[in-house]
């Protein structure tokens, strides 16, 4: 078991590794994908609501700020004025954060589609083991996660600081505007630095979800062994696999036996092949085979055609031929309508003659080409 687990992992992990990984909810995952998704859609969302934003504030403060005379000694008042203010701030705020909710659901299923699995969200004992978890740490994908932090502090300040330049004479000029007009501009200029900010995160996503998908194949790689073993339990053990063929062989030799009483006639070689043929010409096209076997089977497909007076007639290409060629169940081969015709028909003049008392008819010797078959 030792050496099995220090054997690298070469194999590219099998269909059924996948889904089962599927079924426990690991899939790739980017969470900058994720992130820079939902920033991007919030600024977005942010930039092209300023006004009604900025009505639907101003009602609402309006309304919260605003108190009738009539209103002033009704003691359920600020009560009843929270809880509209609560009300209009919740209603104004659900649209917001059903927009932001689908960006999340649809940045996490980009690279890795939809899964869902209790054994993700189930506590875990390893997860509070102290030696694990400092060796989660320090591992590379701790290196890689301490990476992007430092790369998205240093992106993010050197796009923020691009951008505040560049916007400086703008931002000065709001001291000489009205307030009316003053607060529409700042909310469109926070709106445009955030979108400006994170679409800066783009390049930090384009970097991570190549990385997310390599290495969530390198962790479902699998040794050879783990391969082979897969393939016997999906496949089936060869001990299993052969006793299974041993029990279906042998319900399909009760079955053929069973059927013996019903033939008109079993052709055999003498003695290493027999097949048993039936032939009713309302329902059937051809003679069909509902018997056949060599060597065991042969002799007891003959022992049973005794014991219920079915007539053995001795052929020995033929019965090497429709063994070859026929299958239980089915009609012999066009090849041998001919040459089992013959048989059939001597049997219904040799039935004849014993009943009348007539000649006895003369035994054929059917002719086939064996190669044929």
């Amino acid at each position: 078991m030792a050496d099995e687990q220090q054997q690298d992992r070469t194999e590219q992990a099998t269909p059924k590794r996948r889904e089962d990984a599927r079924k426990k909810g690991d899939v790739p995952r980017s969470r900058e994908l994720t992130m820079t998704g939902v920033m991007l859609t919030g600024a977005m969302t942010l930039l092209f609501n300023v006004d009604p934003i900025l009505q639907k504030v101003r009602g609402t403060l309006s309304s919260a700020f605003r108190i009738e005379r009539a209103d002033i000694f009704n003691p359920r008042y600020m009560g009843e004025s929270f809880a509209a203010f609560t009300n209009n701030a919740f209603a104004g705020l659900v649209p917001f954060a059903i927009i932001l909710l689908a960006a999340v659901f649809l940045g996490a299923m980009a690279i890795g589609g939809w899964s869902f699995s209790m054994t993700a969200v189930a506590p875990k004992g390893e997860r509070l083991n102290p030696v694990k978890g400092l060796k989660r740490v320090f591992s590379a994908n701790s290196l890689n996660e301490l990476v992007k932090a430092m790369a998205k502090f240093f992106l993010v300040a050197i796009i923020g600081l691009a951008w505040l330049w560049w916007s400086v004479e703008e931002l000065l000029s709001l001291g000489r505007e009205d307030v009316d007009i003053a607060v529409p501009h700042v909310m469109k200029i926070a709106s445009m630095s955030l979108l400006v900010v994170s679409s800066g995160l783009v390049l930090i996503a384009l970097a991570d979800v190549p990385f997310q998908l390599w290495n969530f194949q390198k962790k479902l790689r699998m040794t050879r062994q783990q391969v082979r073993d897969e393939f016997k339990e999906t496949e089936g053990r060869p001990e299993v696999k052969s006793k299974i063929r041993a029990l279906q062989q042998q319900i399909a030799t009760r079955r053929m036996m069973e059927d013996m009483p019903n033939a008109d006639v079993v052709i055999t070689n003498p003695t290493h092949f027999a097949v048993a043929l039936k032939y009713d010409e309302n329902a059937m096209g051809a003679p069909t085979v509902i018997a056949k076997g060599k060597d065991l089977i042969a002799k007891r497909i003959r022992e049973i055609a005794a014991e219920h007076d079915v007539p053995l007639f001795s052929a020995p290409p033929l019965a090497r031929a429709l063994f070859r060629s026929s299958k239980i169940g089915q009609e012999i081969s066009p090849g041998l309508y001919a040459a089992v015709a013959q048989v059939l028909a001597y049997l219904m003049q040799l039935n004849a003659a014993l009943k009348n008392g007539a000649r006895w008819p003369e035994l054929p010797t059917p002719k086939i080409d064996e190669s044929q078959f």
